[in-house]
Formats: structure tokens, C-alpha cells, sequence
């Protein structure tokens, strides 16, 4: 990339407000350093064990006591229900509570086995699919989705359940308006994620990594649904089952993206690496990189990916939609004002929360909140930031998810409304977020794989270059592009500034 394009780089989204270009000659300087020293940079980092340290240790010690106390109420909640109703005379604890005996575990249990299977065939079925459809199968789960929503929610009102239905629909409407509003970047966006599969295809062993978790969190999906099938099957109110249920889901979900944003480590730390050594095969690669990536994954970096994943999921869908709701505001002022208000918080939030951040953890071994600051400052030194708030690759592989988590609550609830129509929301809700944690455990790979590809071409862009040039000179112009574009609004901005100036001074002189 030339220094112009450099020099014009903005720190906002496109219809944001914009910050003072940084310096030519700096950026250049900063990045023919990176350039000259990726490999000696970024190697020792996975190559030498004496340069790791252990990394949020207190998030580390709040997860792992978070397994065990939920791990032991899971348990006592399903055995409580196991065969005989109230085996562990819990009930005399829900004195005020009792409403009527809702059944036994073993009959809510297979109800959540049907889920996990459902959940881990789409997952596995996706990664069979990566290399020849997934673009495919991308842009169906982009136009479907608001569908299937719509639907569900018709259903929801035609059996009288108000409170799902208006939820779905309030969803479906959202989705639409997210899609329309990214209508345009839809083509880069593809271009992105093509770029992505093409690079975890040629990886074999990160789809291994991707079925062994899928394994591990089915064993975990295993216990959970015990529990939560006990919590059904219990005779609590359904104040109090759901109030239950939530505090599971929760749990449910921090421990899905503790073992996703794992897998997203140690991918991401394969991609890069045969980035900067310039293809698997290199003489230079570390030996049984991907096992070292994993063993510092699960070691030294695992405080950080807890740490993260409590936060980074929830922060970069709330960034997606307000972006996407700010370009389609027009002139309502008052409006604008409150969403620009919610927008500049959630970017100083993505500042310390973003999902770059991993690939610093798998690489260099730093704390989460020092990674991504890191990687932040790169983006947008560089101006490759530019090409991170045009991109929607994210959004896109979260509306795959989604409609995964859909399918599978949908195969569960239907067969819980022909067997306990009383438990169809409860049965239904669950499955559905089990369903997402395994279908996001697989397109975690491609993710993984577009924020390490981010990260070198603002590293050294001649790592992409080198790796393939098609894809390379596709980034490049729409770089130059997006960047001539901030410009043009910067000048647009200053411009309608000196005129409000010149006006001003006017009435004053008069």
C-alpha cells in the first residue's frame, strides 16, 4: 500500500466523526520496521516457552470455581428427579413454591440429546462443507434468517404465546433492517471469508482442533442438560425454574465462548504463523505448531480467554447493529445525537474488548486488555480499521450461528410440544442456545481465520502478498477506496465547520 493511503487513515466508522490522519512518514517508518522483523517478531512467541507468563490469573480461578459450583448443582438438581420424584428431598426447600409434580428427568433428558445431536450434525456438517459451499451456505443463513424468525414468531402468536412471539418478531424486524443496511458490503464481506476458508481448507489439523472441542463441550452439553432437565422436570414454580434456566444459560454460554474463543487462539495463532513463514511446509515453521498453540491455550493464556469471552460477544453485536441503525438514520438530529452518544461508548468498550485481541494472546502470550489495545492501535495506524468497519464477516458468521441455534430449538420444541406442551418455551429456549454453541465452536475456525488474516496484512501487508496475490490487490483497493472515502467526508465535515465559522463571525460583526 502507498503512503498516501496511509497518511489518509481514519480512526471512526464511515459515518462517523473522524480523527487527524497520523503521519506519513511515521506510519511508513512503522511499518517497514514490521515488515523487515514480522518473522523474528512473532516466531520466538510460540516458539520459546521461557517468554510465556500466566495471564489474568483471577479470571482463570473465577472460571474454573464457576465449573465447579455450577458442575455440582447441575448434578444435584438431575439426581433430585432421577427415577423417583424429590429423591434428595430437595422440595422441602421450595416451601411457597410447590405448584404441581412436573415429571422425571429421564423424560425432559432426551429432549436436550435430540438438541446436542441436531447441534453437533449442523456443526459437523458445516465443516464438511467449508471448502466447497460454505460461501453458499453463508449468504443463505445472511437471507433466511429474518424468514425463519418471521416464522417462528407466527407460530408463537398462532399457540398463543405472546411474549415469544413478539420477541421473534421483534428479532426478524431487526435482522432486516441490519441486513438492508449492509446490502453494500455484502460482496467484500464474501471476498473476506472466501479469503478465510480457502486458508483453514489447507489446514487440516485446525478442523481437528474444531471436532476434539465439539467433543469436550458435548461432554459438558452432557451434564448441563441433566441439570436443566432436572429444572424442568421439578415442581418450582415457573417463576422459579426460569429464573433457574437463565442462571444456567448464562453459564452455558460464558463456557461456549471460553471454549470457542480456545479454539479461535489456537487457530489463529496456526494461521498467522503460516502466514509469516510463508505456507506449512516452510523450513522456518516451529515443529507441532498447532499443539503448542493449544498447550499455551489451555495454560498461560487460558485467564485471558476467560477474561474475554465474558464480555467480547455481547460488546461486537451491539457494535454491528448500532452501526449498521447509524448509516440508515439520515437527518434526525436528535436521534443521531442519541445513537452517536451509544456508539463512541461502545468503541472506547471495543478498545479494550475485541475479538483481534485473541491473536495477540495466541502469538505473543499478552493479557487480554494489553492485546487489545495492541491490536486496536495497529488497525488504526495503519488505516486497515477502515477496512474492519466496511467488513461484516463477523456479523455474517453470527447470523450462521443463529440460525443454527434456531434449527436445533426448533427440532426440540416441536417434539416437546407433542410429548409437554407446558414446557415448549423452557425445552425450546435452552436448545436453541445449545444448538448456537456448537454450530459456533465450527464457524469459529473461519473467524479465527479473517482476524489473523487482518492482522498481517496491518502487520506487513507483503504477508498476504506473498500468500495470494488475487486477494491481496482485492484488499488493497478497497482500502484505497474506503480510505479516499473517510476523506472525502473529513473534507466534507471541515468544509460545512468553516461555514458555520465564517457565518457565525458574520452575525457577530453585525
Amino acid at each position: 500500500m502507498s503512503e498516501e493511503s496511509h497518511s489518509s487513515s481514519f480512526s471512526s466508522d464511515d459515518s462517523g466523526s473522524f480523527s487527524a490522519p497520523a503521519p506519513a512518514a511515521q506510519q511508513s517508518m512503522g511499518r517497514s520496521r514490521r515488515s523487515t522483523g514480522s518473522a523474528d517478531l512473532i516466531a520466538p512467541g510460540l516458539a520459546s516457552e521461557g517468554q510465556r507468563h500466566w495471564r489474568d490469573v483471577f479470571w482463570l480461578g473465577v472460571f474454573l470455581l464457576h465449573m465447579v459450583g455450577i458442575g455440582l448443582v447441575l448434578t444435584v438438581l438431575g439426581l433430585n428427579r432421577l427415577k423417583k420424584k424429590d429423591r434428595l428431598n430437595i422440595d422441602r426447600y421450595t416451601t411457597g413454591l410447590l405448584q404441581k409434580q412436573s415429571g422425571l428427568t429421564e423424560d425432559y433428558w432426551p429432549l436436550y440429546g435430540v438438541a446436542g445431536g441436531v447441534g453437533t450434525v449442523l456443526g459437523c456438517l458445516w465443516l464438511m462443507l467449508l471448502g466447497s459451499r460454505a460461501n453458499l451456505i453463508m449468504k443463505f443463513a445472511v437471507h433466511i434468517l429474518t424468514t425463519y424468525l418471521a416464522v417462528i414468531s407466527v407460530l408463537c402468536f398462532w399457540s398463543e404465546r405472546f411474549f415469544w412471539g413478539v420477541a421473534f418478531a421483534v428479532g426478524a424486524g431487526l435482522q432486516f433492517l441490519y441486513v438492508i443496511s449492509i446490502i453494500d458490503r455484502i460482496p467484500f464481506t464474501m471476498l473476506i471469508l472466501q479469503g478465510a476458508v480457502k486458508m483453514v481448507w489447507s489446514l487440516p489439523e485446525v478442523m481437528r482442533v474444531a471436532c476434539a472441542f465439539m467433543l469436550v463441550m458435548l461432554s459438558w452439553l452432557a451434564l448441563w442438560s441433566f441439570g436443566a432437565a432436572g429444572v424442568v422436570a421439578s415442581s418450582i414454580g415457573d417463576g422459579g425454574r426460569w429464573w433457574l434456566l437463565v442462571v444456567f444459560s448464562v453459564s452455558l454460554f460464558w463456557t461456549g465462548a471460553v471454549l470457542c474463543n480456545t479454539v479461535h487462539v489456537v487457530v489463529s495463532g496456526m494461521v498467522f504463523l503460516v502466514l509469516i513463514h510463508g505456507g506449512r511446509e516452510a523450513a522456518s515453521m516451529p515443529s507441532k505448531p498447532v499443539m503448542k498453540s493449544l498447550r499455551y491455550a489451555v495454560t498461560t493464556s487460558f485467564g485471558s480467554i476467560c477474561y474475554g469471552s465474558l464480555f467480547t460477544a455481547a460488546i461486537r453485536t451491539l457494535r454491528w447493529k448500532i452501526r449498521g441503525f447509524r448509516s440508515k438514520i439520515g437527518t434526525n438530529e436528535c436521534l443521531l445525537c442519541c445513537v452517536d452518544f451509544l456508539f463512541q461508548l461502545v468503541e472506547t468498550l471495543v478498545r479494550f474488548f475485541n475479538k483481534y485481541a485473541y491473536v495477540q494472546i495466541a502469538v505473543h502470550g499478552k493479557s487480554f486488555n494489553h492485546s487489545a489495545r495492541d491490536a486496536w492501535e495497529l488497525f488504526q495506524s495503519t488505516g486497515v480499521e477502515a477496512l474492519i468497519a466496511y467488513d461484516c464477516s463477523g456479523a455474517v458468521l453470527l447470523m450462521g450461528t443463529l440460525l443454527g441455534g434456531l434449527i436445533t430449538g426448533t427440532c426440540a420444541g416441536v417434539w416437546t410440544r407433542i410429548k409437554y406442551p407446558d414446557t415448549v418455551a423452557m425445552v425450546g429456549a435452552t436448545a436453541m442456545l445449545m444448538g448456537m454453541i456448537l454450530v459456533g465452536l465450527a464457524m469459529v475456525v473461519v473467524e479465527s481465520a479473517v482476524t489473523s488474516i487482518y492482522i498481517c496484512y496491518a502487520e506487513d501487508p507483503l504477508l498476504i502478498h506473498r500468500w495470494d496475490v488475487e486477494f491481496f490487490n482485492q484488499m488493497n483497493e478497497t482500502l484505497h477506496q474506503r480510505l479516499q472515502h473517510r476523506s472525502a467526508r473529513a473534507r466534507e465535515v471541515l468544509t460545512a465547520h468553516s461555514r458555520l465559522d465564517g457565518h457565525t463571525q458574520e452575525t457577530l460583526h453585525i
